[in-house]
């Protein structure tokens, strides 16, 4: 597949998508208020970007100006975005999940002109930053019900009203301001959330995007026909390039999923063909699925590990082209079985799922493959637009990130750090030469940070970052994370931390999946009265023993856990623990638990 028209900036991709499609009464997007899911047409959104637009001009922002949306996703994110895009304003998205703090920095650094927010809780955030942030001079609220705001904060509503009138006197400045906007002109600043330090802002232009779009868009089939469940923040680059630029570019239809918490139900109303995700996802339904699995009758579970493993013999016989007649069959029965319940949970017209954001544990891959759900795993960085790499349908293999897109090249440093060159590098990062410099060298190749290599088919491997490489006191290098990945399967662990630069030997710090341990426990007969007691039991501790060892038996010495701590809270965005995209702040989590960790190398002989 590739995009439907032809385009040179985001403003233009806006114009000629929604000049196709604003007589078809197709829906391109779809969003849940008051119980049902509700349908924008492309003529709709188009006549609501226009009006908010002129609405924001009115205002007086103009091109090159920097605002900012600060909301969850919603039809109100994509209609400001736009708007701003067609009047050759840079958006600078902020997570709804950042403090008041942490956006007066990014409101400071960027100069911000105007917020737009989704509620209250938002709005209360920026009138708490409003004075210490010189260059902001309106706020915006998406909502009118539920919000309490002064004359000085603006409704949508009212908004759209001022882009009414302004248009009676300004016919022909959209028109001149889509026609104004060029390929090298600044679309956006993203701040990077970043495990330590101030957040940097990546500077993103139109050509960057565009690019990354058409490229994308060349390797990922979607088409006319798919609806995308969006979940994953707007204001990350991987949902804000594939999950709106590329499908809207394609024609897509998405729907926006009411939150994280709401997906499993949302599949079942939207019916989706595609979804792009993170790996957490697919940990979740799988150990939720496995839950299930070890609870039922004994012939029920022997059904579901035989259909499993014709599974993945039908998947290793496709792949070598010889599919026999009675495997043929066997597949058959299995899917009216066994797979056909897991895609029904999926609303039943998956065709795959995108995965980025993190590394994709094999086994997952290779468990969906077998149950009939394919998994597209990508790899990329928001300077990169991000996309870099991905697994085709047709050319794919679990363990690796795939290879480059069109347009993108790719090259192994002699330390091992992957670095990449393209249409697509950024910018730059705003306000920092030297942190440029640092990761962008004389010949144009950006410098990753992380380290890879090439396999033999010329798909991408990932082993870990380059920061992230531990060094044992015995001289050991030790990538954490794919023995974090081999962990995550497990399915009594939610979070799983190692933990061991610099140390004898490695250690880890466990979430524990509690609902899946409270079983455990009830099965086993142990009483408990809170999560506390539970992992503080003697008989738990024993268990988890059992099955770091289980896990860990193939792996060398130097790279097995010899102790371990169970937490008993997971580690959240909102206490600063892990990123908005969900990684691990690791020096945060190791001055957190530091007690918790310097008892585990007490007593070292």
């Amino acid at each position: 597949m590739s995009v439907v028209v032809e385009f040179s900036t985001v403003a233009e991709m806006f114009d000629r998508i929604t000049r196709k499609y604003e007589h078809s009464g197709r829906p391109m997007l779809q969003y849940k208020t008051d119980g049902a899911y509700r349908s924008i047409t492309h003529a709709e959104y188009r006549r609501q970007v226009e009006r908010f637009a002129l609405g924001l001009a009115s205002l007086g922002m103009k091109k090159g100006d920097r605002l900012s949306i600060v909301s969850e996703n919603r039809p109100e994110w994509v209609i400001a975005d736009m708007a701003m895009v067609i009047l050759g304003i840079v958006n600078v998205p902020i997570y709804p999940t950042l403090t008041p703090k942490q956006i007066e920095y990014i409101y400071n650094d960027a100069g911000i002109r105007m917020a737009i927010v989704s509620n209250q809780m938002q709005l209360n955030k920026i009138q708490r930053i409003r004075n210490d942030v010189k260059t902001l001079k309106r706020v915006a609220v998406m909502s009118d019900k539920g919000v309490t705001a002064g004359e000085d904060v603006l409704s949508f509503s009212r908004i759209y009203e001022m882009g009414d009138a302004f248009a009676q006197s300004h016919p022909d400045l959209l028109r001149e301001s889509m026609a104004g906007v060029k390929p090298d002109d600044l679309l956006t600043f993203i701040y990077t959330s970043g495990t330590t330090g101030n957040p940097k802002g990546v500077m993103l232009t139109h050509k960057n995007l565009v690019s990354n779009i058409k490229a994308s868009a060349d390797v990922i089939p979607f088409g006319e026909t798919d609806t995308l469940l969006s979940f994953l923040p707007l204001c990350h680059s991987f949902e804000r390039m594939a999950g709106y630029y590329t499908t809207m570019a394609c024609g897509v239809t998405v729907a926006y999923a009411e939150s994280v918490e709401t997906v499993r139900d949302n599949l079942l109303e939207v019916h989706p063909t595609v979804v792009t995700t993170v790996p957490r996802l697919f940990e979740r339904i799988y150990n939720r699925l496995m839950k299930q699995v070890d609870s039922s009758p004994a012939p029920r579970q022997k059904i579901f590990h035989w259909a499993l493993a014709v599974g993945k013999e039908m998947a290793a016989a496709k792949r070598s082209g010889k599919v026999s007649p009675f495997l043929r069959l066997q597949h058959g029965l299995a899917s009216k079985l066994v797979y056909s319940k897991l895609k029904e949970r999926t609303g039943g017209r998956i065709r795959f799922f995108v995965s980025g954001g993190a590394a994709l544990p094999k086994m997952l891959g290779e468990f969906f493959e077998a149950m009939g759900i394919q998994i597209i795993e990508g790899y990329g960085l928001t300077e990169t637009s991000p996309v870099l790499t991905v697994n085709r349908l047709d050319d794919y293999k679990f363990g690796t990130v795939g290879k480059p897109i069109p347009g993108v090249e790719i090259k192994i440093a002699e330390d091992g750090e992957i670095l990449a060159r393209g249409p697509n590098i950024m910018a730059g990062y705003y306000n920092n030469k030297k942190a440029t410099e640092e990761v962008i060298d004389r010949e144009g190749w950006f410098h990753t940070g992380d380290i890879g290599h090439f396999d033999d088919g010329g798909h991408l491997m990932i082993t870990d970052r380059k920061k992230h490489l531990f060094v044992s006191s015995g001289g050991k290098n030790i990538a954490p994370q794919p023995i974090e990945n081999l962990f995550l399967a497990s399915k009594f662990i939610d979070q799983f931390v190692l933990i061991g630069d610099g140390r004898m030997f490695l250690t880890a710090l466990i979430v524990p999946e509690f609902e899946v341990l409270k079983e455990y426990a009830h099965h086993n007969g142990l009483l408990f009265s809170s999560e506390r007691e539970l992992i503080l039991s003697d008989s738990i501790k024993e268990m988890f023993k059992k099955e770091i060892e289980r896990i860990q038996k193939d792996l060398p010495a130097f790279e097995r856990v010899r102790r371990f701590e169970l937490l008993e809270k997971p580690l959240t965005v909102e206490s600063g623990e892990i990123t908005p995209t969900l990684k691990v702040k690791r020096k945060v989590v190791e001055e957190k638990y530091a007690g918790l960790i310097e008892k585990m190398y007490e007593d070292v002989v």
